[in-house]
Order: structure tokens, then sequence, then C-alpha cells
């Protein structure tokens, strides 16, 4: 009879571990759903009624609904609750416009400016932990290996993690190349605002999951190439 000592240790590799972080952080199907349904309501709704109230509440109840359903069903609530959060952020942004006296085309504006700044600050931070040799998914091998810091001393693993980083940054700062200057053209008046809404709901979908996919995709393939071994 085997004993414990004498079974064959399995070896994991840091493609694995990624693999498996990654597929935590996706929702399939269902998640990009959830993320896109709020948005498309939201557009559809300002650009047929021009009633920004309604446009608000309808994308905030279909985020809810989602919520209430993943309750229901005792499934993970996480991409329902980013969906909710991503929304309650542009309704803060929008009421911060009213409160600045600003216009419903400023107010409608003001829904989108969250995501460029978020997809802006997210290409900013992790381009540093490239830059600087520290790159953030390196901190997901860390995590699956109990030590947080331990992958940095592995050279390959390190390139591998950069890599793959890179990767990660890609979708948002193509996000922030795109979306940045519509924005900046309404809010200063150059383009029409109705169109520059409308471009910005169509963008916001198109460049979300779908770019998201293809960045992954390239992980996929990355990770496809290399077997690189966690070491304790």
């Amino acid at each position: 009879m085997t004993t414990e000592q004498e079974r064959p240790a399995t070896v994991e590799t840091v493609e694995s571990v990624v693999r498996a972080q990654l597929a935590k952080a996706l929702g399939g199907r269902r998640g990009m759903v959830e993320a896109a349904v709020p948005t498309i309501l939201f557009t559809a709704l300002w650009l047929t009624t021009r009633e920004l109230v309604v446009a608000l509440v309808v994308s905030v109840a279909a985020a809810v609904l989602a919520l209430v359903v993943r309750l229901v069903q005792r499934s993970t609530v996480q991409f329902a609750l980013n969906a909710l959060f991503g929304i309650g952020i542009g309704w803060l942004f929008v009421r911060i416009a009213a409160s600045r006296g600003g216009s419903e085309d400023d107010q409608a504006l003001a829904y989108f400016l969250p995501g460029i700044l978020y997809n802006g600050g997210y290409t900013v931070v992790l381009a540093l932990t490239c830059l600087v040799g520290w790159p953030l998914v390196g901190f997901m091998v860390g995590s699956v290996t109990g030590d947080a810091t331990a992958w940095h001393e592995d050279r390959q693993v390190v390139r591998l993690c950069t890599t793959l980083t890179w990767l990660l940054v890609l979708p948002c700062f193509l996000r922030v190349l795109v979306q940045a200057p519509l924005w900046l053209a309404g809010n200063s008046g150059t383009m029409d605002v109705d169109t520059v809404v409308a471009a910005l709901g169509v963008l916001k979908i198109a460049l979300g999951w779908p770019l998201q996919l293809a960045a992954l995709a390239g992980m996929a393939w990355v990770l496809g190439r290399d077997r690189t071994p966690v070491t304790a």
C-alpha cells in the first residue's frame, strides 16, 4: 500500500494558478450580461426619452433585479454587485453635476466619467507595477503559494507575470484612448452631446467584455506556451 510520503507530488504551474485566479475574476456569460444590460438600458432610454432620471432608475432597477435573482438562487452576487456599484458611482457623478448647475447634457456626460477615470487609474497602477518589477499578476501567484512575495525571487516567474500584467493593462489603456477624447469633445461643446452619449454608450459595451476577452485570449496563448513550476 502506498504511503502518504510515497505518493507522487502534484506539480502546479504558475500558468495553472493564474488560469484559476482569472476564472474566479470572470462571471462567464452571465456576468457579462449583468455588466452590459444596465449600460444598454441607460443609453437607449436617454437617447429615446431624454429623461435622465428615467434612464438611471431603469438601469439601477435592472442591476437590483440581477442581484435579487442571484440571492434567490444562492449564487455569487459579486458580478451583480459590481454592476450595481458601477451604476451607483455613475449616479453619484450625475448628482454632483446637477448640484453644480449642470444641464441634463452635462449630467448625461457625467455618468460616463467614472468609467474613464477608473480605467485611467487602473492603467497607471498596473503599468507602474510592471515598471518597478513587481507585476500585479505575481501577487495572484503569491496568494496561492501562501507567500505574497516569494515568486519575485524567480526571474522566469517575474517575466511571465509582467507579460500577463501588460496584457491586462492594454484594454484599460485602449478604453481611455478612445473614450476620453469623445468625452472631452462633448464636454467642451465641439461635438453634439447626444452623439457623444450614444458613442460612449456603444463603446462602453464594445470595449468592455469583448476587449477584456481579447486580452484574456492573449493571456491564454501566453499561458499555453510554457510550464513554470510553482516552487516553495
